[in-house]
């Protein structure tokens, strides 16, 4: 993933409404959800949804499918942990973390 890819992903999930869509699709899995159903669980105008919906696809960590007359968001786990690669590749110092469960996800 280049930097350029880390900085619009990030700058997609630095706003707390955008950020808490991809977590809702995040939790959805496969079956993704439509904005209908996102709309209903965060209380978001369809406007707004569709403004902040856009800006995450836009960034690669959620994709569109038309599913007859609805659209089917679901997130882009493959770009999530590239990008999640991306910012601990040279944690500890390029050394393995080990994950520590009492404490942090990583332990250097």
């Amino acid at each position: 993933m280049e930097s350029k890819d880390v900085v619009q992903a990030l700058a997609a999930l630095a706003n707390p409404l955008r950020l808490e869509v991809f977590r809702a699709l995040v939790v959805a899995g496969a079956e993704g959800l439509t904005p209908g159903v996102i709309q209903e669980r965060l209380d978001v105008p369809p406007a707004t949804l569709s403004f902040h919906l856009k800006d995450l696809t836009n960034a690669g960590l959620v994709s569109q499918e038309r599913a007859s007359r609805n659209l089917i968001y679901r997130a882009q786990y493959e770009n999530m942990n590239q990008l999640l690669t991306y910012l601990t590749e040279n944690c500890c110092q390029g050394l393995p973390c080990a994950a520590d469960a009492d404490s942090a996800p990583f332990k250097c």
